[in-house]
């Protein structure tokens, strides 16, 4: 067995003892975790799949899904814009760009922030507001390296900058993602393997000084003053995907790419995703996707089936995709993705 095998191995197996020791899916904890927006998917090709694609995400686009798919983008340099309306008035919006260099491989920067809006200031004296209001920041940076290390494996690893501020307050975080994806695994052709293992990093604290007090001390003889508040540390949402995608030739123009992860989440239940995609003449695409968790059935999971379409041209050796991607939610509006992919 070569080195490049053995090493595919590890991260296999890793990802297995992972899932079995350290990432339970721990249903009685969601909603704990630190950097929740590393959670939110971006581009709308993907989410119209359920966010199956762990195995069968290429170029740009890859790097939040699997950072080993950048290494396969169809093009020497890519593009990415994508906005998302959320839940609750949230704006996502997502640009990424990536360019490959040869042998050495291909490196992405990517910028994913929220846009919450102003929300009204309240305190213990004026409940109903003081009259101003604070917009919350929330970005995420990344530098991603993937290569093809052969025509059939390729590795990719994103390094994440996470900031968040509210009123008087922030923190901010480091996160890693490692991914391999593996092309016509155990030589069956069409049948791919994709392994990532995302948000892993150090616990993040808010700190700043809207965490300050002002109290009194009971067992000493002072006035009050003011004391510093310090907020718990909460662990980054860490998650670990396996999925298959496989590639079935309908005709000459048309192809059908269906895909399924496993995903396991340490503060959340499990998941498992399935998404299908036809392709015509890789011009025109038709997509779908549904999630299960275990949430599911308690009727506290709000993210159902999800669709979408899209549509690549290219001009003068331009590559054009514009994609969209439509996903019901519970309680809230639907969510709906707009993407655009430039290959050059």
């Amino acid at each position: 067995m070569n080195t490049l095998k053995k090493f595919s191995l590890v991260i296999l197996m890793l990802a297995l003892v992972v899932a079995e020791n350290g990432f339970a899916g721990r249903g009685d904890k969601a909603g704990t975790a630190a950097a929740p927006m590393l959670l939110i998917p971006v581009g709308g090709r993907d989410l119209a799949m359920g966010g199956s694609t762990v195995a069968n995400s290429y170029g740009i686009e890859a790097v939040h899904y699997n950072p080993a798919g950048v290494a396969w983008g169809k093009k020497q340099s890519e593009a990415i814009f994508s906005h998302m309306n959320y839940i609750a008035d949230i704006g996502v919006d997502y640009i990424g760009v990536s360019s490959r260099f040869g042998g050495f491989g291909t490196l992405a920067l990517t910028i994913k922030s929220l846009s919450i809006g102003s929300i009204p200031i309240t305190t213990e004296n004026n409940p109903d507001g003081t009259g101003e209001t604070f917009s919350p920041q929330f970005t995420t940076i990344g530098a991603t390296y993937a290569n093809a290390m052969t025509d059939r494996i390729s590795v990719g690893l994103t390094v994440n900058i996470i900031s968040e501020q509210i009123d008087r307050a922030s923190s901010s975080g480091i996160g890693f993602d490692f991914g391999v994806q593996y092309k016509n695994f155990a030589n069956v052709g069409g049948l791919d393997l994709g392994v990532a293992i995302k948000n892993v990093g150090p616990q993040m604290q808010y700190e700043g000084p809207g965490l300050i007090r002002r109290g009194q001390v009971d067992d000493v003889i002072r006035a009050s003053s003011y004391y510093a508040l310090t907020a718990s540390k909460s662990e980054l949402p860490s998650v670990i995907e396996l999925g298959f995608a496989y590639k079935v030739d309908i005709s000459e123009q048309s192809q059908l790419n269906l895909a399924s992860i496993f995903q396991n989440q340490n503060l959340s239940d499990d998941e498992y995703k399935f998404g299908g995609e036809f392709v015509w003449d890789n011009t025109f695409f038709v997509r779908g996707g549904y999630n299960v968790s275990q949430q599911s059935y308690v009727d506290s999971y709000i993210f159902g089936a999800t669709f979408g379409a899209g549509i690549n041209q290219n001009f003068d050796g331009l590559d054009f995709t514009f994609d969209y991607a439509y996903r019901a939610v519970q309680f809230f509006d639907a969510n709906h993705v707009f993407s655009i992919k430039l290959g050059f």
